[in-house]
């Protein structure tokens, strides 16, 4: 049995969630996969796959033979690359990166056509999540990450820095008057943004004098996705603390205020996530230098 051969039919499988459209990209017959899965999971000594009436499914073996047969098909595709001179020719092959829902939604895959279309070899998989999830175990090259990074076992490249603002739509200004001073707060309404992860609101923080204050605020509603909490502050619902790039427009258009912008709220690390050793692979380093440009063109990104 050829093992790499059959690492790579167990990842194409997987990948098509069907043995028959696995077999189709392969332009192999299915029997031959199944015969290939067979012998695999008995030189392992391990069942991989599960298969129901509707989906196959991995074992709790199979997933994590997965991510491993995703490292080492990695790592043998840039070994592969650097002696055969795949790095004079246009980089190629599947990515997977991760991106923050809001983020990804509003700033990266608006122009993702772009990255297409200049590397066309490039097969991407974009998942759209503001769950934190472990890069390793989900089997994604890369991930972007809006604050203070956790996990020390990765490599963080710094991208920006993302603004804030804290505003409110006209009409709740005219009925409950303009904030002064973030201790004003205590008689406002506000828009909180709680921890999907942990469900305790967010404090809001406010640079005073360059040092950093933080505060809890009396909310009006609750709500744990950062579009929410625009269309909430829209509907005069109280303040809130956004994004400045998710509120731009709104602000240009005076369908929202900045309040309090003498004391601005501390801005968010904006950086690519990759497990170490990564960035050898060639279409990661083309995706990071592309989203390290697309975040520095926007000023909201570079406070």
């Amino acid at each position: 049995m050829d093992r790499l051969k059959a690492m790579q039919t167990f990842v194409r499988i997987v990948e098509a969630n069907s043995y028959t459209k696995a077999a189709e990209t392969m332009d192999l017959p299915r029997a031959a996969l199944t015969a290939t899965i067979k012998k695999l999971e008995a030189f392992l000594g391990t069942q991989l796959l599960q298969r129901t009436t509707r989906r196959l499914s991995l074992t709790p073996d199979g997933a994590d033979y997965f991510r491993k047969c995703l490292e080492i098909l990695q790592a043998v595709e840039d070994a592969e690359s650097t002696y055969r001179g795949q790095g004079a020719r246009p980089p190629r092959g599947k990515l997977r990166v991760e991106l923050p829902g809001t983020f990804g939604r509003n700033v990266v895959v608006p122009h993702i056509a772009t990255f297409c279309e200049r590397y066309p070899d490039i097969d991407l998989v974009i998942s759209l999540s503001d769950r934190v999830r472990d890069l390793i175990e989900e089997g994604a090259d890369c991930a972007l990450r809006i604050g203070a990074l956790q996990d020390s076992a990765m490599i963080g490249r710094p991208l920006g820095s993302m603004g804030f603002v804290t505003c409110a739509a006209p009409a709740y200004l005219q009925r409950h008057g303009v904030p002064q001073a973030w201790t004003d707060l205590r008689d406002h309404r506000c828009v909180s943004h709680f921890s999907g992860r942990t469900g305790r609101p967010f404090d809001w923080d406010f640079v005073v004098d360059g040092s950093v204050v933080t505060t809890e605020v009396r909310s009006a509603i609750a709500v744990n996705d950062a579009e929410a909490s625009v269309s909430c502050v829209l509907q005069g619902m109280g303040l809130a603390q956004v994004a400045r790039y998710q509120v731009r427009e709104h602000l240009t258009s005076g369908a929202l205020v900045e309040v309090l912008a003498a004391t601005p709220p501390t801005p968010m690390p904006v950086s690519l996530l990759y497990p170490q050793g990564r960035m050898s692979s060639p279409r990661l380093r083309v995706f990071a230098e592309w989203v390290a440009a697309l975040v520095r063109q926007d000023a909201d990104l570079q406070s």
